[in-house]
């Protein structure tokens, strides 16, 4: 097979991630777009609701603790397919529940397994691609989750006035079983492609330490958690998922609810608002690792390319600070200043995940991908338990519930600046890790 041919095979591999994390996110976002219908037939109010994405989030976190180590044994075939298949299961299995606490089992269940998604896209990328070509790829592959915040409000509560909730949930969560059909009839990893050419394989082992890895072409030992936190690129990217990852989860759960209480939108009415915060959003994403390639293929050391733009992106989120003001003007000036924040924490996110790979070797990206999703998954925890489960229903018992929205932004707006802050100052360059 010609050079040209694999080189489409690898962007065919970043499609089929770009599709599982479309359909992860749509399964994760169902619950927030049929938030109005459960709440009127469960008598939820905001505290149960947030118990709820509170169960997600808690289980999302302990997944991450160990799905990494799971991937990196099992490999990326195998690994990204039995954690696919399962949060289908779980998605699907929503439509069966008939109470409260149902909804928390079934959003631990899912939970717990779509923590594979994305150590499983990191180690995948890192597989098939030369660093200086995976912040694009992950950029790309990362727009599925905006891809399916997009395709959720613009479907889902159609269908749920339409057919009714559980329906919703079932058809949602199907799609991640048509997904695993083409990911075992397309998918080999690099090692086991059997017309993958010496110079495509070259090439994508063309970054240093590969090459030395290739070289030795022994058996990899395996690498705990305690060797990977001794070092302090572990720990940048830890931080940094911890302040910023909760941002996103809050756009993501309670972005309807935003529109629904600020401006009386219904269930159908939020779908276009919401679909344009995430249509702005993929184009970050892409945008996002477009530009550290740009600056590298301009001759930018790497390290160099990637602090730069994470901190423009850091930077291009302070405006969500004027969305209430603006949107007491027009509500689509919010939903602008909402769009622009969640297409720069894209673009930070397409680069924070691509700082783990531009570091550490192959055989431990997922685990320390990991230990990453982790700690933002408990960031997740602490913001939901803290700012939107006290504070929210404080305020919503006092009838002011548009000042919490105010204080969040203010939130949303330092975590990045000081993220990056945090991030480097504890690593000032991308010298690679010998495990």
């Amino acid at each position: 097979m010609e050079q040209k041919s694999i080189g489409n095979y690898r962007w065919t591999i970043c499609g089929l991630m770009f599709f599982a994390t479309t359909i992860n996110y749509m399964d994760r976002q169902v619950i927030a777009l049929l938030k109005p219908y459960l709440t009127t037939e469960f008598k939820w109010n905001s505290g149960d609701y947030a118990n709820i994405e509170i169960a997600f989030k808690i289980a999302y976190a302990l997944g991450m603790l160990g799905v990494g180590r799971v991937i990196d044994k099992l490999g990326t075939k195998i690994g990204y397919g039995i954690f696919a298949g399962l949060w289908s299961i779980a998605a699907v299995l929503h439509a069966a529940v008939t109470s409260t606490l149902g909804f928390i089992f079934a959003r631990t269940f899912l939970g717990i397994t779509e923590a594979g998604n994305f150590p499983a896209a990191i180690k995948t990328t890192a597989e098939w691609f030369p660093r200086k070509e995976r912040a694009f790829a992950t950029g790309i592959f990362n727009s599925g989750s905006n891809i399916g915040a997009i395709v959720a409000p613009l479907s889902v509560p159609f269908i749920a006035e339409t057919y009714g909730w559980q329906v919703a949930f079932i058809i949602t969560g199907a799609l991640g079983f048509v997904w695993l059909v083409l990911w075992f009839m397309i998918y080999q990893p690099p090692a086991k492609h059997k017309r993958l050419s010496k110079e495509e394989f070259d090439y994508i082992h063309s970054d240093l330490d590969d090459q030395a890895a290739v070289a030795v072409g022994t058996i990899e030992p395996r690498i705990t958690w305690r060797q990977l936190l001794a070092y302090k690129q572990t720990w940048a990217f830890v931080i940094g998922k911890f302040l910023t990852d909760p941002i996103w989860w809050f756009y993501l759960f309670w972005l309807p609810d935003f529109l629904n209480k600020q401006y009386g939108l219904g269930p159908t009415q939020v779908a276009f608002p919401v679909a344009l915060v995430y249509v702005m959003s993929s184009f970050g994403s892409v945008g996002g690792g477009w530009l550290p390639l740009r600056l590298i293929k301009g001759g930018w050391p790497v390290f160099r390319a990637r602090k730069t733009s994470m901190l423009i992106y850091a930077l291009l989120i302070l405006p969500i600070v004027l969305t209430q003001f603006l949107g007491s003007i027009n509500m689509w000036y919010a939903v602008l200043m909402i769009g622009l924040a969640a297409a720069a924490h894209q673009a930070w996110s397409a680069n924070i995940f691509t700082t783990v790979s531009d570091v550490f070797p192959k055989k431990a990206v997922a685990s320390v991908t990991g230990i990453g999703g982790m700690a933002g998954g408990i960031g997740g925890i602490l913001l939901s338990a803290l700012v939107q489960k006290g504070m929210f229903v404080y305020y919503e018992k006092l009838n002011q519930l548009p000042k919490a929205y105010y204080i969040m932004f203010i939130i949303c707006a330092l975590a990045y600046i000081i993220s990056w802050v945090a991030m480097f100052s504890l690593v000032r360059s991308s010298k690679s890790i010998k495990l």
